[in-house]
């Protein structure tokens, strides 16, 4: 049987750093880091070219030292700092599976990771290499969802795909409301004026400027990743 093509040919998938806690409450869960590197593995292996941006909120969140008085521009670099954290996790658990990876800072950090350059990472995503963003755009004030869309345009990807806890984008959050409605298909506009949490509204906006449509799935289920690449209906469009 031939494997369904994909829908994507370059892709920026969007981890949340709450996707590597597994059943923790804090840190990474590795093995839960071991799956999704497969699933990254088993997309790459069809052909597409992927990069990711991952957060940091299983190990720091800046908006929640913010409110305990730490100064915001401090807090959102100990944020940042956490993702290259996860990076260097994932970054573990993809070479493991025999994924040739780059782990790209936009805090320059020698020993550990790549700075960015765009000819370059466009020349690691021609050789097949998966490219993992790290410390956002490398400033405070700026979300890893606004650097993910950036990112994803600078890279020329078709398409945002974002793993999330939930399996799309709801009229209300579904886990306190039963009565919320996922929406197949929303308009980058009714996202903002909803003021709908698929992303900050500095990502959406970007998105909409740029016309780069954003995928909202759930990563809870195995093989979403593999299916969110096929344009199978599995979560949210954002267009």
């Amino acid at each position: 049987m031939v494997a369904p093509k994909p829908a994507y040919d370059r892709i920026l998938l969007k981890l949340s750093g709450e996707s590597l806690l597994g059943k923790r409450e804090f840190g990474i869960d590795f093995s839960t880091a071991a799956a999704i590197a497969q699933e990254i593995k088993d997309v790459h292996g069809q052909g597409v070219r992927v990069a990711i941006m991952i957060g940091g909120g299983n190990i720091f969140r800046g908006a929640r030292a913010t409110a305990e008085g730490v100064e915001r521009v401090a807090a959102d670099q100990m944020g940042l700092l956490a993702t290259v954290m996860n990076g260097i996790a994932l970054q573990d658990a993809l070479e493991k599976v025999g994924v040739d990876t780059r782990h790209i800072s936009a805090i320059e950090m020698k020993s550990i990771a790549e700075p960015f350059i765009r000819r370059r990472v466009l020349r690691h995503l021609e050789k097949g290499r998966v490219v993992i963003f790290t410390a956002g755009i490398g400033s405070p004030y700026f979300t890893t969802d606004t650097a993910a869309a950036l990112r994803a345009l600078e890279i020329k990807a078709q398409v945002i795909l974002k793993a999330t806890k939930v399996d799309g984008v709801y009229s209300a959050d579904p886990l306190k409301d039963k009565t919320a409605k996922r929406f197949a298909k929303i308009r980058y506009l009714d996202c903002l004026k909803r003021g709908l949490q698929v992303m900050d509204a500095t990502a959406i906006s970007l998105c909409k400027d740029n016309n780069l449509p954003i995928v909202v799935f759930s990563l809870r289920r195995r093989g979403n990743i593999a299916r969110a690449v096929r344009g199978e209906d599995i979560g949210t469009k954002v267009y």
